[in-house]
């Protein structure tokens, strides 16, 4: 009987563990989105309505303004000291060049031992996957359609899979759980296990905005009132690891939990973001998000007004003062802040805690009226 390891958030495993998952777990893999485009409509696919179809490229939550703006995959990469990246879609194979050129572009910055992995179905432009590999493509990760999981040999990209394992590359399977449906996966990872596939991922099915209609004309609901998780899935994972661990199948599987891609992978990352750009004035939560103290321009105060009055009325150190001209507003430490706010509100200028995110969209948390 194979081990079965308990990781973090729920997560479980059989060894051997893609390299990829263990960088993950540490927030150090840049996610390198490059199309939202694909040839299929998978009932289960997370995507949101701003990505899914759409030809839009992302390093992490950083949109390219265009295939060529590549300094943004760099800095983001260096602002979470990236091990290595994942790069996904929409079918990165369906802009293979594009892809190709990312890979060279890391691997030239980073060097050889920076990890790329990859997702695809390879339905279209698999003849190119040896020009990736041979840009430095470390590990790549086929989808194959949900009516084959249980009869494989009969699916067209099975014979591309097979090609691809006798090259120097890792080769993976990687799926949802989809409720119910033990027994088509359990044949899909014995197929992989006869093919010397290095690995199976299999991964908690969730809600998005995007595939919620086609949940909920499945009947499938939320697990609990706090998750976007898919009752079932859990389950039926955690009977697929078991089992696969009893019939002593030579191959990695591992069980991805939502909350293990959401409070590890997701948290890790944004923490290590925020060390990297956090200003004097700013504070990092637990859980990475910046926090400050800031006032917008309001009525006749603008920034030239409040940071005038902060500098002269209220003898605030200039150095203390951060001017956000992309956000249009005076950012400086809660603290300092909250000791005049009361003052600053009697003349109409109105300040507040923030707390957002360190992300290149910086999507705000909370904000909280000053003084508290």
């Amino acid at each position: 009987m194979l081990e079965i390891y308990d990781w973090l958030n729920d997560s479980k495993f059989i060894k051997p563990l893609s390299p990829a998952c263990s960088m993950c777990s540490k927030g150090s893999k840049v996610v390198l989105f490059v199309t939202g485009v694909c040839y299929f409509d998978c009932f289960y696919c997370p995507l949101s309505f701003e990505k899914g179809g759409k030809d839009r490229i992302f390093a992490d939550e950083w949109e390219l303004s265009d295939e060529n703006d590549t300094e943004k995959i760099i800095q983001e990469a260096r602002y979470i000291k990236a091990t290595g990246a994942g790069i996904t879609g929409g079918d990165p194979l369906l802009v293979w060049k594009r892809t190709k050129k990312y890979i060279s572009l890391l691997k030239d910055e980073f060097g050889s031992d920076f990890h790329i992995h990859l997702y695809t179905k390879a339905i279209k432009n698999y003849q190119y996957i040896d020009d990736l590999i041979y840009a430095g493509l470390d590990e790549i990760r086929f989808h194959p359609s949900i009516n084959y999981w249980d009869n494989m040999d009969k699916n067209p990209l099975s014979k591309i899979i097979i090609d691809v394992i006798n090259k120097d590359i890792d080769v993976a399977i990687e799926i949802p759980v989809i409720p119910d449906m033990k027994n088509e996966i359990l044949s899909l990872i014995k197929w992989s296990a006869s093919n010397r596939i290095n690995w199976v991922n299999i991964n908690e099915l969730e809600f998005s905005e995007r595939n919620a209609e086609k949940f909920s004309l499945k009947k499938y609901v939320a697990k609990d009132d706090f998750s976007s998780s898919i009752l079932g899935s859990e389950t039926t994972a955690l009977e697929v690891i078991s089992k696969t661990s009893e019939n002593d199948y030579e191959i990695g599987v591992h069980y991805c939990s939502c909350s293990f891609k959401d409070g590890i992978q997701l948290t890790n990352r944004i923490i290590r973001r925020a060390k990297s750009i956090v200003k004097n004035h700013e504070v990092i939560s637990k859980e990475g998000t910046l926090i400050k103290g800031i006032i917008y321009p309001q009525n006749e105060f603008t920034l030239k007004i409040i940071y005038k009055k902060l500098l002269n009325d209220y003898k605030i150190n200039n150095k203390k003062i951060f001017v956000n001209i992309n956000k249009n507003r005076i950012e400086m430490k809660i603290l300092e802040l909250n000791k005049i706010a009361s003052k600053l509100a009697d003349q109409g200028i109105f300040s507040f805690l923030i707390e957002e995110y360190p992300t290149a969209n910086g999507i705000e948390v909370e904000k909280i009226p000053l003084p508290i």
